[in-house]
């Protein structure tokens, strides 16, 4: 028995949809859970829209969420002659011929097909002609003799017997006039040459997967599984695009999102075990399976996939948390400095609570990571004569202090409550807003312990601006 292979097929046209991401996910956890191959193709043929830099973003992009192929990735333009010979032996044998019909004959039978309302099906016109009635000065397409009569069905893996009348598949170019393949006869030469077992992808490829068992046919070839997964979907029910915000990894990235966080979200998008929610990596190869798929779209949530990246905030191990941190701001905010780094590390502990994203815990953690106060304009208006003398009295009694602790600092603060005759927020609100620069930020006491001794002493006798 073969061992299980798949592969994930991307064109470096664009970045690496959210979508690409979850199919790409679902055929490495197949064949990591079948113990078998899993592969990487890049399908760069369309020479005009390629690009290196689309490319490279695929491989960071799959590397950045966990998902490793076998071997090296395998590029589709280099096995361009093997596509070519595979079409010229379909021709030799008969399952194929030369196609002459101009460009305009085309478009007029498109144009009567869009008058009737009616799918465009080619009309076959050369199908069965002579060689001799050639035109001498049209270059021929070459088209695949696809089954006439009949139906033909799928056993698709995820949706069920798929049934279709042949008559709907029309003779398909396979090779155009300029002599480059299509994607059908690309795809089909690729996936076998590569020993595929299983072909998981998309639904909106379900009338590729006929044409393309046909030419397996033709060829004699071990024809592969095939599974077709629903697509995604926007939270409006529309198909999401490349054009869609946040559809690449890189969205995600960039505002926080981890990848150990994402993953498990797409793994949970339109797949379920049981009614298990969250998976570690091991427990996703182990409990993958194709039966798990449902059969209708799935909606994208932005809500589900920052309360996911909240529960892996919550309880990832702190040096881990801290490390994903250092390297989210290194990317897109300032890298942390080194004298900074200790006092974030020991305060992940709140700054954590109620973030969603590293952006979040980012923000929180603004008033130790920068060297100067960055001071609310509004909330600087609440520090009155009353809020600057418990600021005053609060320096004055700190300095005493040896080593600032919770329990030392407790009945500073309640003895400031009583002598200005406030409450809690009349002395913590100004101590968060000249220690911090906000009114909003940790609780007052997990600010002072995190900033240290000296340079809350620092900060207290700065000039609030």
């Amino acid at each position: 028995m073969k061992k299980v292979a798949t592969r994930f097929a991307p064109s470096p046209t664009g970045a690496l949809h959210i979508g690409g991401v979850r199919t790409a996910l679902f055929n490495w956890l197949y064949s990591k859970n079948q113990k078998g191959y899993f592969y990487l193709r890049i399908e760069d043929t369309d020479k005009e829209r390629s690009k290196d830099e689309y490319k490279d973003q695929i491989i960071q992009s799959l590397e950045w969420i966990g998902i490793n192929y076998d071997g090296k990735e395998y590029t589709q333009s280099e096995k361009i002659e093997d596509h070519i010979k595979v079409a010229n032996e379909l021709l030799k044998n008969g399952h194929a011929y030369k196609c002459y019909c101009s460009s305009e004959e085309i478009e007029e039978q498109k144009k009567r097909a869009r008058q009737k309302k009616i799918p465009y099906i080619y009309d076959r016109k050369w199908r069965d002609k002579n060689e001799t009635d050639t035109p001498k000065n049209i270059k021929p397409v070459i088209r695949f003799k696809s089954k006439i009569d009949g139906k033909s069905v799928l056993k698709d893996l995820v949706q069920g017997d798929v049934e279709i009348d042949n008559n709907t598949i029309e003779d398909f170019v396979i090779l155009r006039n300029d002599g480059t393949p299509t994607y059908n006869l690309s795809a089909s030469v690729d996936d076998h040459q590569m020993n595929m077992t299983h072909i998981i992808r998309g639904d909106d490829h379900k009338i590729n997967t006929f044409k393309q068992i046909q030419i397996y046919e033709a060829m004699k070839w071990d024809i592969p599984s095939f599974a077709h997964i629903p697509l995604i979907h926007t939270i409006e029910g529309k198909k999401l695009s490349k054009r869609d915000q946040a559809s690449t990894l890189n969205d995600y990235s960039k505002i926080g999102i981890m990848p150990d966080a994402l993953r498990n979200y797409l793994l949970r998008l339109g797949w379920s075990y049981k009614d298990k929610e969250i998976f570690t990596l091991e427990e996703s190869i182990k409990f993958f399976n194709l039966d798990g798929i449902g059969k209708s779209p799935s909606k994208l949530d932005m809500s589900r996939i920052l309360s996911m990246n909240e529960y892996y905030i919550k309880n990832i191990d702190e040096d881990d948390l801290f490390n994903q941190l250092s390297e989210y701001c290194k990317l897109y905010k300032n890298e942390i400095k080194s004298d900074k780094k200790d006092k974030i590390k020991k305060s992940l502990i709140f700054l954590k609570n109620k973030a969603k994203t590293l952006e979040d815990i980012f923000n929180n953690g603004q008033y130790i990571i920068r060297d100067e106060v960055n001071f609310n304009k509004d909330d600087v208006k609440l520090i009155d004569d009353k809020a600057r003398k418990v600021i005053s009295d609060f320096k004055d009694q700190f300095e005493k202090i040896d080593l600032p602790s919770r329990e030392i600092l407790e009945p500073i603060v309640n003895g400031l409550i009583k002598s200005h005759n406030t409450n809690f927020k009349g002395v913590g609100q100004p101590l968060r807003i000249v220690l911090t620069g906000s009114k909003f930020g940790p609780g007052i006491y997990d600010i002072i312990l995190s900033l240290g001794k000296e340079e809350v002493k620092k900060r207290l006798s700065a000039k609030i601006t």
